[in-house]
């Protein structure tokens, strides 16, 4: 479907969907979108408080709304365990929308467990949280979605030094994301091996800016962008919210197949109605990708159970 929006989404009524950093940007808009459709939507993320604002503003909007809160912090890895715990403890799980990150760390940071925080956050947290629903989601025959990213095509893994000391912002980010990615076509990749019902997709949301993004009361978005930033960045990118479709189409829409890459349509994927694109073929590389999980089982201690 070439002009797929959340408007096309069928009824979620009866399904769980877990959002990791939910309170914000993509995540927010994700659980609201979903949270439209009827889905049961919890809303994973560090900050309580933040957490409660955006649940408010979501409900203005969408006064049906099934939303709450659960405390996950993916740059601790004794948070994870905790979420992990409790939210198998409601039961089966329909998905698991991997959503949260850190973008543009300033320096070099670490996690609570010495990782450096990009990595640690964007990859390895996410990693033992997918591992561990592992069985909610197979028994719900559910799916993980993965935020993957455009910036995967500039750099390669190296999985002998995941984590180089010479720090540099943007190439740890885009690190960072090419394993979250790796990761996710791998996962598929087993689980149509192994014949689990159980499905991973990559999406991605393009280029998706706050000041191009509708105003929520609470949640913290840019709504008085300069005029002439807006026109020349407007044709090349949108707002957050439609930068969420992708995401949303990949946890909500059965037409999307396990393994896919779905992202906007648009010239250089940077804008569009979300469908299937193409990613690199570095990417779906997979002798990398299990070196990738051989060391995130090492780092986390957590064992992908497939």
């Amino acid at each position: 479907m070439d002009n797929w929006s959340p408007a096309h989404l069928s009824d979620l009524s009866g399904r769980t969907v877990v959002v990791t950093g939910g309170n914000a940007g993509l995540g927010y808009f994700a659980c609201e979108q979903l949270a439209a459709a009827g889905a049961t939507v919890v809303m994973a993320s560090r900050n309580e408080q933040k957490a409660t604002a955006a649940i408010a503003a979501i409900r203005r909007r969408v006064p049906h709304a099934d939303v709450h809160y659960q405390e996950l912090d993916l740059a601790r890895l004794d948070s994870v365990r905790q979420a992990v715990e409790v939210l198998s403890s409601r039961g089966p799980l329909d998905a698991l929308l991997a959503n949260a990150g850190v973008v543009g760390a300033a320096g070099r940071q670490h996690t609570a467990d010495g990782f450096e925080l990009q990595f640690g956050t964007n990859h390895l947290g996410h990693f033992a949280l997918t591992a561990g629903l592992l069985p909610a989601l197979t028994a719900a025959r559910g799916r993980v979605v993965h935020l993957g990213s455009i910036s995967h095509r500039w750099v390669r893994l190296n999985t002998a030094d995941l984590m180089p000391a010479k720090y540099n912002n943007p190439r740890s980010y885009a690190t960072s994301k090419l394993a979250v990615m790796t990761f996710g076509f791998e996962l598929a990749a087993r689980l149509h091996l192994l014949g689990s019902p159980v499905q991973s997709i990559v999406a991605h949301p393009g280029l998706a800016l706050d000041m191009l993004t509708p105003h929520r009361p609470g949640i913290g978005l840019n709504d008085t962008p300069p005029a002439a930033q807006r026109r020349v960045l407007a044709p090349v990118s949108h707002g957050k919210d439609t930068g969420a479709w992708p995401l949303v189409r990949a946890v909500g829409d059965p037409g999307v197949d396990n393994g896919s890459y779905c992202g906007p349509s648009g010239w250089f994927q940077l804008r569009g109605h979300p469908t299937s694109v193409p990613a690199h073929p570095h990417a779906r590389e997979r002798n990398t990708a299990s070196r990738l999980i051989d060391a995130s089982e090492e780092l986390t201690g957590v064992q992908l159970a497939l």
